[in-house]
């Protein structure tokens, strides 16, 4: 996996490169990057610092983003499918129509977040806050939320979703 630094990706990104394949940005600093539509797939983005950015229609499919700060970032349409957003701050973010099936984001941050039409079927969301997160029309077949603050979440549909005594409801209970 090759290294390369924010600013060289930036440089790419500009004269008209999307896919980037499995790149190692671990610990970069994108703060308000424009990066919709870049193919970052398989990637290692640990630690990445990037609110206020734009990743909408990217490719993050198996991508690492642990403990990354993607606070009120545009994430539309974005595919997650498969990635490890352990420890991640998505608080506030564009998630809607966003792909994270078989996601981990366990641990994150994902207050006020709107998942809006997302498809989290098998994500695995077991001790992560989506309080007054919008989960309208979001699938939530198999999603595993142990553990979860959905405490003044919009729409939840948990019927097909994997809850237990520690979830804590839209209701607070």
């Amino acid at each position: 996996m090759q290294k390369i630094s924010s600013k060289e990706l930036l440089d790419f990104y500009n004269d008209g490169k999307r896919d980037f394949g499995a790149l190692d940005l671990s610990g970069s600093d994108l703060f308000e990057a424009n990066l919709e539509e870049i193919s970052l797939a398989g990637s290692n983005l640990n630690r990445i610092y990037m609110p206020y950015s734009n990743l909408s229609y990217a490719n993050l499919h198996q991508t690492q983003l642990q403990d990354a700060q993607l606070g009120d970032t545009q994430l539309y349409q974005v595919d997650l499918s498969e990635a490890n957003l352990q420890g991640c701050s998505l608080s506030r973010c564009n998630l809607r129509h966003a792909d994270l099936r078989g996601a981990n984001l366990q641990h994150c941050n994902l207050q006020g977040a709107d998942l809006y039409n997302a498809n989290l079927t098998e994500a695995d969301l077991r001790f992560s806050d989506l309080s007054n997160a919008n989960l309208e029309n979001a699938k939530l077949t198999n999603a595993q939320l142990a553990g979860c603050n959905l405490f003044r979440s919009k729409m939840a549909n948990l019927s097909d979703a994997q809850c237990d005594h520690t979830t804590i409801g839209p209701d607070g209970y």
